[in-house]
């Protein structure tokens, strides 16, 4: 994290799970100068101040459909991670406009408030839904990310960068299938919508190593997308909730049978290197700026969870488990 030594940074829906886990290594690399807590819950706000009281923390009460308060929040400040987002599926279904202000135009609000601030870098985390969107949600992720990367153009002539990143499942997140799993566990039996259904599964702590890899690397106009293991959801819930039956109750409106990360359209500004993809902006091809770096993918790849070629095994999904305090 040497490149947060000295630097201001503010997390937008820092009291989430990424936002907790997100602090926790900033703390314990001691590298930054003052990190601000951005959201809106007070009672969350709260709880946190009992496990992070460190003098470097700054709480502010404040939504980023606020566009004053997101200005004032971020003055003085040299990275943003923008994790605030209405992400419940069925809740977004229902009140579309409070996640179109939420989602959409807080965004909107991050991009213009970090310009007018002279921000250096914004980093915000989308979700593999945000590709070929099937809900509400991802449509709404969707134009978040669009505004992201447009951000780079609007910020033309100044120093301030946006990327994003992207990925699947966090393992032991608020809302993850996993607690759902034990819960209908007790009483017998767990529902599954499909017993076909895939996914991409990642910790809290590979979504944190993400985003430093994007503050360490990013020019602006990068979508990253790390290369991350799939699994079955039936296979999950066998292994939370062993020896306990399923039902099959059928795709809901709005679920993808497979997630996909970087669709066909994508291929032909996309970078595979090591551990992760680069979905790369205009702007980026054009000043060639990763004309020497990572390799092109082929026309037509597609980053899907049932073609990924990275899989779980029982045993390394277990162990994963068992190493983040799940089983």
């Amino acid at each position: 994290m040497s490149s947060l030594k000295g630097k201001s940074v503010l997390v937008t829906g820092a009291t989430g799970s990424f936002g907790q886990e997100f602090l926790r290594q900033l703390l314990h690399a001691n590298e930054v100068e003052q990190i601000t807590v951005f959201s809106r819950d007070e009672l969350k706000q709260f709880e946190m101040r009992a496990e992070f009281s460190s003098p470097k923390i700054k709480y502010l009460l404040g939504d980023v459909r606020d566009y004053k308060r997101v200005l004032q929040a971020t003055v003085d400040v040299d990275i943003v991670i923008h994790a605030a987002a209405m992400k419940q599926i069925p809740a977004a279904e229902q009140n579309p406009m409070e996640a179109i202000k939420t989602n959409i135009l807080g965004a909107e609000n991050i991009v213009n408030a970090a310009i007018a601030n002279k921000v250096r870098k914004v980093v915000a985390l989308s979700t593999d839904k945000a590709a070929n969107p099937a809900n509400l949600y991802g449509a709404t992720k969707l134009c978040s990310d669009k505004l992201m990367i447009a951000g780079n153009y609007l910020s033309d002539g100044t120093e301030t960068a946006f990327s994003v990143v992207r990925y699947g499942n966090v393992l032991g997140s608020r809302g993850s299938v996993i607690p759902f799993f034990k819960e209908k566990a007790l009483a017998g039996k767990i529902p599954i919508t499909d017993v076909r259904m895939t996914r991409f599964w990642l910790t809290l702590t590979q979504g944190v190593n993400l985003v430093m890899r994007a503050i360490d690397s990013m020019y602006g106009g990068e979508i990253y997308v790390p290369k991350i293991p799939s699994f079955k959801v039936t296979d999950v819930a066998r292994i939370v909730a062993p020896g306990i039956p399923t039902y099959e109750i059928g795709i809901r409106p709005g679920e993808k049978l497979h997630e996909v990360m970087i669709t066909e359209d994508d291929s032909f500004f996309t970078k595979e290197f090591d551990h992760f993809y680069t979905i790369l902006a205009p702007n980026l091809i054009e000043t060639k700026a990763y004309e020497e770096k990572g390799k092109k993918v082929a026309e037509g790849f597609t980053y899907r969870s049932d073609t990924n070629p990275l899989w779980f095994t029982d045993e390394t999904f277990t162990a994963l488990l068992k190493q983040i305090s799940l089983i």
